[in-house]
Order: C-alpha cells, then structure tokens, then sequence
C-alpha cells in the first residue's frame, strides 16, 4: 500500500485510518490497533512539524504485510534530522515551546516491535516500523 499526501496537520488523521484499515486485514487487537495508529500519527506529525517546520511537502507512507507482520515506512523530504542518535533520546526536542515535545520516537519504540530512522540533511527522514499480529489462536479474546 502506498500513500501520498501534503504535510499539513489534517492529514495526520487521516494516514493513520488509512493504515489501520490496511492493517486490519491481519485481524489485530483494539490494541494492537491502537499501537500502530499511534505510531503512524507520531511519524507523521514529526515529518509535518520538523520536517517541514519552513513550508509543505509530500509525506509518502508504504506498508505491507508479510505474515503476521506489519511494516510501515514512513518518508519526508524535509531538512532532515542532523543527529538521530539525539534526536532519538526521550524528552529531546528542538520545538521546546510545543506541548508534548519530545517523545515521539520514544512513543514508536514503545508500541512497534522495530523502529529504524535514516536521515540526511536536507534531503529528509525515513522512518521503518514493524509490528508483529498475534495470530488469533494466541490472543486473549
């Protein structure tokens, strides 16, 4: 599946349906669910407010299913993030005047199984996330 849209906050709510209902083909849990929704809108609202923070761009979204896992990618042509291993610390944030600044990768981490960030100055930000579906012989329903 793949995704393209301008980088404006409204949109951010819609990428995260869209994968969610390309997600949903796995049969996941309201949880799991939730995880990948919350993600995806972390990913996208870094991309919206770093990425492009000096005007709009296209954010392109790809997701494919392998099994019983997910993988979404996540793509900008922002500025880029000129030090990822920082950029990655919780609570780090170069909008220090925006609300909940600081934990949008920490947030990834937490509810994705995987979470690669690849960066080039000036050329923009990828961002790879799994996560693996409990098949429904092994959830709790």
């Amino acid at each position: 599946m793949k995704l393209e849209f301008l980088s404006k906050s409204k949109n951010e709510s819609f990428s995260r349906v869209v994968v969610a209902a390309f997600a949903s083909q796995l049969d996941p849990t309201l949880e799991e669910l939730s995880d990948i929704k919350t993600a995806v809108s972390e990913a996208v609202t870094n991309a919206i407010i770093h990425g492009y923070e000096y005007g709009e761009g296209l954010i392109t979204i790809e997701a494919s299913i392998r099994e019983n896992e997910i993988e979404i990618i996540v793509k900008d042509s922002g500025k880029g993030i000129e030090n990822i291993e920082e950029a990655m610390e919780p609570f780090y944030t170069s909008k220090p005047n925006l609300e909940r600044s600081g934990m949008g990768f920490t947030v990834m981490e937490t509810f994705m199984d995987s979470l690669v960030v690849e960066s080039k100055k000036g050329e923009g930000t990828v961002v790879k996330m799994t996560k693996q579906i409990k098949k429904v012989s092994d959830k709790e329903r």
